[in-house]
């Protein structure tokens, strides 16, 4: 798919793993009659993705899918990151290079389809970008600070050039007032777990080494820049709703389904 391409011609693949440390059997958690990774698939399909696909090692997750009628594929076990997975997926589907895939967790059932859309028309319309990624300006100056919440700085593209748990850019001269309000400080923006590629990026990311700001920071999209990989970034005007990691998220999502 070259960058002209019409707007729909990307896929959207969902990574799942079946094991969880902080909540048992996440995908297939059931969300008012149907297991997660089914609720996150059908919210993909909402999007102009001509098609969705689950990537898992479960022989149960693709049982699930089967049974609503879910495209899936079955990868290896000892995948890393879920981007390694994805370029196995890519490998088995035989993607053309330039062909655009969408990576949407497996954890995120109200994910908004637009956002999906976004995601994708943002690297089809910058073709020397490798990946494409939203962030979102930090309303809550706490989180500024926090190592939860992953920050990221933009060149004058709109390109990332770092992504930190730190506070970056670090305000070298500020006022306590500046760090109580959040309006006073700069764009500081929050980035979000949602991924557009190009199939040769995927195939390639397996065979690059581990970078050394990716094993400090836990960040595996440290790995593309370290390589010069050039990441587009889209700040999308309010974060869509929160994921699942916890119990509590767990029960927080089915409440919003009803």
């Amino acid at each position: 798919m070259s960058s002209t391409a019409p707007f729909n011609e990307f896929i959207v693949l969902i990574p799942a793993r079946l094991d969880s440390t902080r909540l048992p059997r996440k995908p297939l958690a059931d969300i008012v009659g149907k297991p997660m990774v089914v609720r996150v698939a059908e919210q993909a399909r909402k999007s102009l993705a001509k098609k969705v696909i689950v990537a898992t090692d479960s022989i149960e997750i693709q049982a699930a899918c089967a049974l609503h009628h879910i495209d899936c594929v079955i990868t290896r076990a000892d995948h890393l990151t879920g981007t390694d997975r994805l370029g196995e997926v890519a490998q088995l589907l035989s993607l053309k290079p330039t062909d655009v895939v969408v990576n949407v967790q497996g954890d995120e059932p109200l994910i908004p389809p637009e956002l999906i859309n976004q995601v994708a028309l943002t690297l089809i319309t910058h073709p020397q970008a490798a990946i494409a990624t939203v962030a979102v300006v930090i309303q809550d100056a706490s989180d500024i600070a926090s190592p939860h919440v992953v920050k990221v700085v933009l060149n004058h593209a709109g390109e990332a050039m770092y992504f930190s748990r730190s506070v970056i850019p670090f305000l070298r001269q500020s006022s306590p007032d500046m760090i109580k309000d959040a309006a006073l400080l700069p764009n500081y923006l929050r980035h979000l777990g949602i991924y557009a590629y190009r199939a040769n990026f995927l195939l390639a990311y397996s065979e690059l080494a581990v970078a050394p700001p990716e094993m400090a920071e836990s960040l595996e999209q440290l790995r593309a820049l370290w390589h010069g990989y050039p990441i587009q970034v889209y700040v999308a005007n309010q974060a869509p709703p929160a994921g699942v990691d916890t119990a509590a998220d767990l029960e927080r999502v089915r409440a919003l389904w009803k």
